[in-house]
């Protein structure tokens, strides 16, 4: 295979695709900067997936990287894959619009780590192999935990994956006016490129780079928020607090309960929960989803097979626990700072939920939209979140596509008698099948509201790799029927509570939003007008009302195109007019549901030799790690 030429066409396909910019944040004279920082952040990258390419002869090559990873680098490429767009533009967007809640979703993926510390990563590395399949498959029924085990990766990572492509087309096109389309086909090009000729060598290291790069991005940006409060924390909040744009956006926030209150009140509400996270339940049910659902995430339990031992995964996870958690820190500041700097008016007008908020406090903190360095400083951030996104699905594919090849093809369909070039086939083949899918879901899930399939991707783990791992490591008892019924419910309890949730999109409550926004607008275009008025163009009261105003009308120009879309609409995708279930996250109800169906099912299934002989020889491998090395390099 001619991988430099091919690697070479592949760049050239990608480059033009960045010409084709429509309109964003950053202004039609400094869009080349931004072009040309993107453009080293995608050579970087080519350049790193090129000498990986070299490295990749087997099959433990393209799903582990020949188990070479060292623990500091592998705690990089954790952090890498766990700190995706979500986390660097979401939660920052979270903090500067809702505070204090927007942080507990920084502490609750934080904590999540520990679980994987604890019960997860050393026994996981021990069992020696490529897929969360092969843990299963280690002492039950090799062909049906496969096909179970493979179906529950491939749902997860399409659903996370589809979240990712969706998302990453709507924010690349906010950042820089990249059309919709064209960027998720860059995402998708980039992607397959990393994936089809570096495998997990050019996934770890690509990841790696990113961390590196979001890490000294926040810091950057965290120093230059501090500093003017002479890095007092007190003194920090204080400011927030102070704020007059915070205490707004409380105020509009708690509707006419803000009448009763003083500034001040309105300013230290930011800093309390309750604005955004409003049911205990359901952060309840959002935590027990995050904490468990992340280690039972496919593409982050395949970076434990990634490392030479035990160890090493140990050490890779500690590494990992420090580099994100130090990153959430950061969100905390780079959120409040968009909330005093940027505002929360200018944050949703150019995205509603506030992804734009780290982007904006950069070109801020650089001189402003109308300078070089504000545009450099936005370039910097928004190549540094393409590459996230790119960076994360890359992760995806490889966990879906080696569930395709290793777990079906090989495992199922070849009975493990495939050699090292046809594993080596099937995994580009099952690649190039899974990145398809991606961009073409991608593309026709465009304006559709994908918020219900990050939720469904962290239930689905919680509720059916988890339990199933945890009991097959640690219950002797547990054998092939509990891994079935536990893969089965879990995952079907978990899609069918997401699907009758408030995460959905119920036309009636749509219409019955976007009339009494309607209703609203006139008196609140009158009081913005009056406004406009009364202060002078110079004054920052003049420009926060020229974006709410122009905020208002794009508001009421999508709730018309809403009424219209929906107009013969009165349920859901699953025929509701309404939720059934008021929990966002249903991880409350289906993972005790998925640690239920193991149980019954390993007791009803009877007795199977193969787990009973087999138990012993686990207990021993996942505690001592005897006898992984030789299985690290099965195939």
């Amino acid at each position: 295979m001619n991988t430099k030429g091919i690697m070479a066409g592949l760049f050239a396909l990608g480059m033009p695709i960045l010409a084709w910019a429509a309109e964003g944040a950053v202004a039609p004279a400094y869009r080349l900067v931004t072009f040309l920082v993107f453009g080293v952040v995608i050579m970087l990258t080519m350049y790193v997936t090129y000498m990986a390419s070299k490295r990749v002869h087997s099959a433990s090559d393209f799903y582990t990287a020949g188990g070479g990873i060292s623990g500091l680098q592998n705690g990089w490429a954790i952090a890498g894959d766990y700190l995706s767009a979500a986390s660097f533009l979401g939660i920052a967007g979270l903090i500067s619009l809702y505070g204090y809640d927007g942080f507990m979703y920084s502490v609750g993926w934080l904590v999540a780590y520990i679980t994987v510390l604890l019960v997860i990563a050393e026994p996981c590395r021990n069992i020696g192999k490529y897929t969360l399949a092969d843990i299963l498959a280690y002492r039950n029924d090799p062909k049906k935990v496969r096909v179970v085990g493979a179906i529950s990766v491939i749902t997860v990572s399409t659903f996370y994956l589809t979240a990712q492509m969706v998302g990453g087309g709507v924010l690349v096109k906010a950042l820089i006016g990249i059309d919709y389309e064209v960027s998720v086909m860059a995402v998708g090009v980039l992607m397959l490129a990393y994936v089809l000729f570096g495998g997990m060598v050019a996934t770890t290291y690509v990841q790696i780079i990113k961390a590196v790069l979001l890490v000294i991005a926040s810091i950057i940006l965290v120093m230059l928020v501090w500093a003017p409060y002479g890095f007092s924390l007190p003194e920090f909040l204080a400011a927030v607090v102070g704020d007059d744009k915070v205490q707004g956006q409380v105020a509009r926030l708690l509707g006419n309960s803000a009448d009763t209150m003083s500034s001040a009140e309105l300013g230290q509400r930011f800093l309390e929960p309750g604005l955004y996270l409003k049911d205990p339940l359901d952060q309840i049910s959002l935590g027990m989803a995050l904490v468990f659902g992340t280690a039972g995430l496919p593409h982050i339990l395949m970076r434990f097979f990634t490392v030479p031992n035990a160890q090493e995964a140990r050490k890779s996870v500690i590494w990992a626990m420090a580099i994100i958690g130090g990153f959430y820190v950061m969100t905390l500041f780079l959120g409040m700072g968009a909330a005093v700097h940027v505002g929360a008016t200018e944050i949703s007008f150019i995205d509603k939920g506030g992804n734009m908020a780290a982007p904006l406090l950069a070109q801020y903190l650089g001189g402003g939209a109308d300078s070089v360095m504000g545009n450099f400083m936005l370039a910097f951030v928004a190549a540094v979140a393409f590459a996230t996104i790119v960076a994360v699905v890359a992760g995806l594919v490889l966990a879906a596509a080696s569930a395709m090849a290793h777990d079906l093809y090989v495992g199922v369909i070849r009975g493990e008698h495939a050699t090292a070039a046809e594993q080596i086939k099937a995994a580009r083949i099952s690649t190039l099948v899974v990145g398809a899918i991606a961009i073409v879901i991608g593309i026709a899930a465009k304006g559709q509201n994908v918020a219900h399939l990050v939720a469904l991707a962290f239930a689905v783990a919680a509720s059916a790799n988890l339990p199933c791992i945890l009991l097959t490591l640690y219950w002797k008892r547990c054998n092939t029927g509990g891994i079935m019924a536990g893969m089965i419910v879990g995952t079907v309890s978990a899609i069918a509570l997401v699907m009758v949730s408030p995460n959905m999109t119920y036309p009636l409550k749509v219409k019955a939003n976007a009339t009494q926004l309607i209703t609203d607008a006139a008196s609140k275009r009158l009081g913005l007008e009056d406004t406009l008025a009364a202060v002078s163009p110079e004054e920052r009261a003049y420009k926060d009302a020229t974006k709410a105003l122009e905020k208002l009308l794009k508001d009421v120009e999508k709730a018309e195109a809403d009424l219209l879309r929906y107009a013969d609409q009165r349920t859901s995708i699953v025929g509701l007019e309404k939720p059934l279930i008021l929990l966002k996250n249903p991880g409350i109800i289906s993972i005790p549901l998925g640690f239920l169906a193991v149980i019954l099912g390993s007791l009803l299934w009877g007795r199977d030799r193969r787990s009973e002989s087999r138990w012993t020889e686990l207990y021993v491998r996942q505690n001592t790690g005897l006898g992984a090395a030789k299985a690290s390099v099965h195939g």
